[in-house]
């Protein structure tokens, strides 16, 4: 199941690769020929896509690796690791458009004469067409194998289709006579940047810190205990998160009476129904605690 795992996730990265790179490539050309600094500024984006990318697939290819002597808890927090890595690129890149773009609104270093031309707004429109597609085709995949590596890089796709909004309106606004909106696009353009990198960091720190599951989870966790037949409550219940993975420490209480094989027996039933409704448990501490029979 792993390997398929990263055999997915490799297959929908090398895709996203190649579209990045022609569709950064093209909005580069364009940018330069219809003199559009807000179409330049997305094309900068959408290759820093193409770099972004290949962390996810380096840390997706970590995070895969067995469990061994040093790493007993396996390595799924190289994903979170590729995410922070992801995140800080991002934020980089959004303040570095950010930068150049109130520089230029601040020395009114544009030019009526040079507003962008028509190539410059098909190009954006081709650009937030493509760029959602692949949003939506990158979440599909992160959601089937449960990666937030891939979801992350989801949902870079998704900011560049933002972007590439911004990059119209910018366009849009030069052609009618005002070449200011188009350095104002690069700011929103560097905010949706930074707000997408937020998030991405915030997700990966969140799970590199062993957070617990959502209160919603926890719940449905709880009740897959109590449904269990021998189990007459729940003295201690703690989760974590380790990269995407969850990990559950329980303990369980059952009538003192009974046999220790019987009490195991019933410890065991909780630890693989828990695993086979809930897939994304990689590891449970099962404890039991004696009661007495009233």
């Amino acid at each position: 199941m792993e390997n398929q795992f990263e055999k997915e996730a490799m297959r929908v990265s090398i895709v996203t690769i190649v579209a990045n790179l022609l569709l950064s490539l093209f909005k580069m050309g364009v940018g330069i020929l219809a003199h559009s600094g807000a179409m330049v500024s997305d094309a900068v984006h959408s290759a820093s896509d193409v770099f972004s990318t290949c962390i996810v697939m380096a840390g997706i290819k970590m995070a895969g690796k067995e469990s061994d002597k040093e790493h007993p808890y396996g390595h799924e927090r190289m994903e979170c690791v590729a995410a922070i890595v992801l995140a800080t690129i991002l934020a980089i890149t959004g303040i570095g458009i950010g930068y150049a773009a109130a520089k230029t609104i601040l020395t009114q270093r544009y030019d009526v004469q040079e507003a962008p031309g028509m190539l410059a707004l098909a190009a954006a429109i081709l650009s937030i067409a493509v760029k959602e597609a692949m949003y939506w085709y990158t979440r599909m995949y992160a959601l089937r194998i449960d990666s937030g590596a891939l979801m992350a890089d989801a949902w870079h796709h998704r900011s560049d289709a933002l972007s590439s909004v911004g990059a119209l309106i910018g366009i849009a606004g030069a052609r009618m006579g005002y070449p200011m909106m188009d350095a104002a696009a690069s700011l929103v353009i560097c905010l949706f940047i930074v707000k997408a990198a937020y998030d991405i960091f915030k997700d990966a720190i969140d799970k590199m810190v062993d957070k617990a599951c959502d209160e919603a989870l926890e719940e449905e966790l709880k009740q897959c205990v109590l449904s269990q037949s021998g189990v007459a409550g729940i003295d201690l219940f703690r989760t974590r998160m380790f990269g995407s993975k969850i990990y559950v420490d329980l303990e369980i209480c059952i009538d003192g009476n009974r046999s220790l094989w019987e009490a195991h027996a019933v410890a065991q039933k909780v630890h693989d129904g828990m695993e086979l409704r809930f897939p994304k448990i990689k590891h449970i501490m099962v404890h039991v605690n004696p009661v007495c029979r009233e």
